[in-house]
């Protein structure tokens, strides 16, 4: 899985779940890291928002008229400049999730924008937090757009309703309002100075234990790895450094990603990045390679917490579900992680001696025979610390750590709609985890068609304003994935303010 491209490539010959290439270090100049705001082949001019005029009111835009979600019997609030009107455009029953049309109303009436900015911004108030943040878009025809910043989440809004994007990236918050750059003397002035802390969990990383499906393909036996791995990492994440604001998103085919909001995740270096990511890699080597476990005894706190967790999904998650040592070759694989030849051979011979034998049978014969004295110099110990390896080896989070290693990373926005699937990048509950179904998140056709399916009770709405109450997103089945990111964002807007309150109390002004 790609990790970066070089500023020639197009985003066109990059697979969707790839992750997204790194903001420019400091000191690359400016007239190369900026050869992607140029659209060759496109005749699209990228205003600046933070050039125009910008009015009062739309700094502090909290009118009840002007909604993030517009209703659907609401036919006015038009969009300046080239953009299209805010009266939702008519879906056709057979249109299609990559259809411009489709996404143009997925972005005007379904994405929760407001939130996003929330979020981003730490604050009710527009801040540089948002201000001076990355964004990058995909646009329909593959042309990639850097270097795009708003002050409001208004002017993000307007803008992806004008170029409709496919889908955009986040990247972090810079010194300057990132649009300026190319205005500074010198170019090491322009750096990144936050940004959550992001971690990535891909199924393709899984393709040499999952047997029910590979590359990109998915169904819910191996979606359990997803499962296992979001428990392990995000336990990791509270009890061991003491994050509190982590919010997992679906990537709306075969992963997730968790993004770390606390104040002292986003300011970390990159050094302290790293420093995470290796506590939290344990996998290593390619699938050629051999042993890819090799811990200390004895076990971390950590490890030997992430094996209780994973302990219960080994034996039906893996073992029965996936049967990874079904095939002679793949039992082959198993022996070379066991400790004992002597012991090795006797379960090679039975195994031979029975084709058809399942993984879990294979797994209980193990200790089957190390009992009955198969080998005579066993070491027991070392028996039981190579199973460890084993259940570690095939149920360990297996995460792609290059994204989380660089403050100036891009990933994907929550609530995107995946290119490949038409899903939408929802949120997961952390406590329902093992409730989350990929395969029924909705796709962003799906959610269009319900609106247009929805019906008002039977009572008839008393007054215009009744209606307008109602948004769009309310109809559909987004709704539960919305709120859960509303109410995630609410626990993390009321910190931000006690770490204001807390500064305010701790430098009072001095006469």
């Amino acid at each position: 899985m790609p990790h970066s491209i070089s500023p020639a490539e197009s985003p066109a010959s990059i697979d969707e779940d790839s992750t997204l290439p790194d903001a420019p270090p400091a000191n690359l100049d400016m007239a190369e890291a900026d050869n992607k705001d140029h659209l060759s082949g496109s005749n699209i001019v990228v205003q600046d928002p933070s050039k125009e005029n910008v009015k009062l009111e739309d700094l502090f835009d909290d009118d009840e008229e002007d909604e993030e979600f517009p209703s659907s019997s609401m036919s006015n609030g038009a969009v300046p400049n080239s953009s299209p009107p805010a009266s939702p455009p008519q879906i056709a029953p057979s249109a299609k999730y990559s259809d411009p049309g489709v996404m143009l109303a997925f972005y005007q009436r379904l994405f929760p924008f407001r939130y996003l900015f929330q979020w981003l911004n730490h604050s009710m108030k527009p801040s540089n937090d948002f201000g001076h943040r990355e964004f990058a878009f995909t646009l329909q025809n593959d042309a990639y757009l850097r270097y795009q910043s708003f002050p409001t989440s208004d002017l993000l809004r307007k803008d992806i309703l004008r170029l409709n994007p496919s889908r955009f990236e986040i990247g972090p918050v810079y010194t300057t309002n990132p649009r300026d750059r190319k205005t500074l003397r010198k170019s090491t002035a322009f750096r990144a100075l936050a940004k959550e802390l992001v971690f990535d969990i891909d199924l393709t990383d899984y393709d040499e234990i999952r047997t029910c499906c590979d590359k990109a393909n998915i169904c819910h036996k191996c979606w359990s790895f997803i499962t296992m791995a979001i428990k392990v990492v995000d336990v990791a994440l509270r009890d061991d450094f003491g994050f509190q604001h982590i919010i997992w998103v679906y990537s709306g085919r075969r992963g997730a990603h968790a993004w770390i909001s606390d104040k002292r995740a986003r300011t970390m270096d990159d050094q302290r990045r790293r420093a995470i990511a290796g506590y939290l890699e344990v996998i290593k080597g390619g699938a050629q390679s051999g042993k890819k476990v090799n811990v200390k005894r004895p076990l971390h706190p950590h490890l030997a917490r992430s094996l209780d967790i994973l302990k219960e999904h080994f034996q039906k998650d893996v073992l029965v579900d996936q049967d990874p040592w079904a095939k002679p070759e793949k039992a082959e694989r198993l022996l070379q992680l066991l400790p004992d030849k002597t012991l090795n051979d006797a379960l090679r011979k039975k195994w031979d001696s029975a084709p058809g034998r399942s993984s879990l049978n294979k797994w209980a014969d193990i200790d089957a025979l190390a009992k009955a004295g198969a080998s005579k110099n066993l070491d027991r110990k070392a028996l039981l610390e190579a199973k460890q390896d084993v259940v570690l080896e095939y149920t360990y989070p297996r995460l792609d750590v290059e994204v989380s290693k660089k403050v100036n990373h891009l990933l994907k926005s929550p609530f995107v709609v995946h290119p490949g699937t038409g899903r939408v990048c929802v949120p997961i509950d952390i406590q329902r985890v093992e409730e989350f179904d990929p395969l029924g998140v909705p796709t962003v056709t799906e959610l269009l068609h319900e609106i247009d399916a929805w019906g008002p009770p039977n009572k008839k709405p008393e007054s215009e304003k009744d209606t307008k109450k109602m948004q769009d997103y309310e109809k559909t089945s987004l709704k539960a994935y919305v709120e859960h990111f509303r109410s995630h964002v609410g626990v993390l807007l009321k910190a931000e303010q006690g770490i204001k309150r807390e500064r305010a109390d701790d430098d009072p002004m001095e006469f």
